[in-house]
């Protein structure tokens, strides 16, 4: 079983930056495959972003593609999201999650463990 606590949102202008962190317990972390998904207020969950258990591909919704970045340093059981040129419609809680499947997936319900979220507000 592996925990999972996001960092790093807050409030930020539109056209600014972020980068969230989700920090994983235990000692198997590179076992996972490691997705980041979002949910605005009144919207259903969306993927935003996955990355592979050795970091070496990464995969991305077209609403964040060359805007987000997504690594990992299993060293520090660690997954990064890096946000860039942030809009108004970024604005959600956002999530990260890990999943045993050996092929990423885009679809939440194949995630196993998430972790509790954190809010990103950007403001127009």
């Amino acid at each position: 079983q592996v925990q999972l606590v996001e960092s790093g949102g807050g409030l930020v202008q539109a056209g600014g930056s972020l980068r969230l962190s989700c920090a994983a317990s235990g000692r198997t972390f590179s076992r996972y495959a490691m997705g980041w998904f979002r949910q605005a207020p009144g919207k259903e969950r969306e993927f935003v972003g996955a990355i592979t258990r050795s970091g070496g591909n990464t995969y991305y919704a077209d609403s964040v593609k060359g805007r987000f970045t997504i690594s990992r340093d299993n060293a520090k059981n660690t997954v990064y999201l890096q946000m860039n040129s942030l809009k108004p419609e970024d604005t959600a809680v956002y999530y990260c999650a890990a999943t045993t499947r050996i092929i990423t997936t885009m679809v939440g319900r194949d995630y196993d463990y998430w972790g509790q979220g954190t809010q990103v507000t950007v403001s127009s």
